[in-house]
């Protein structure tokens, strides 16, 4: 049974191209375009990795996170941004998933395709 992946970033272009690559790997991708929509997605299964954009304009990716991995504790976090404010809100955002045992890794974007392949692949063995 394929690894199922949430995608989530408000760029359909970037999703799509994402859902194009992680599938030709042979992972179960599911695709989304905001977090509220990744979050309502959470109704029909428990994804092994989010993989999801940290700024979008209903919720960013930390916020994301945070609620996926209440709902499906084994899910490895991959947030990944190519901003400058992405840093402020890790600085923000890290106390509260240290306290909560949770661990992200942010990933610079754009990622070169296998290299991601290779974070999905090590994020299954070695849970960041």
């Amino acid at each position: 049974m394929p690894v199922k992946i949430l995608v989530v970033d408000d760029e359909r272009a970037i999703v799509d191209s994402l859902r194009e690559i992680i599938e030709s790997a042979g992972y179960d991708v599911h695709a989304t375009y905001s977090g509220k929509e990744a979050l309502d997605a959470l109704g029909g299964f428990c994804p092994k990795i989010l993989l999801t954009d940290v700024l979008m304009p209903d919720m960013n990716g930390f916020e994301v996170a945070l609620e996926v991995k209440k709902r499906c504790p084994d899910c490895r976090l991959l947030l990944f941004s190519g901003q400058a404010a992405t840093a402020e809100l890790a600085q923000q955002f890290g106390p509260t998933f240290t306290s909560l045992g949770y661990r992200f890794e942010l990933l610079p974007k754009p990622y070169h395709p296998p290299a991601l392949l290779r974070k999905l692949e090590d994020s299954l063995v070695h849970p960041a």
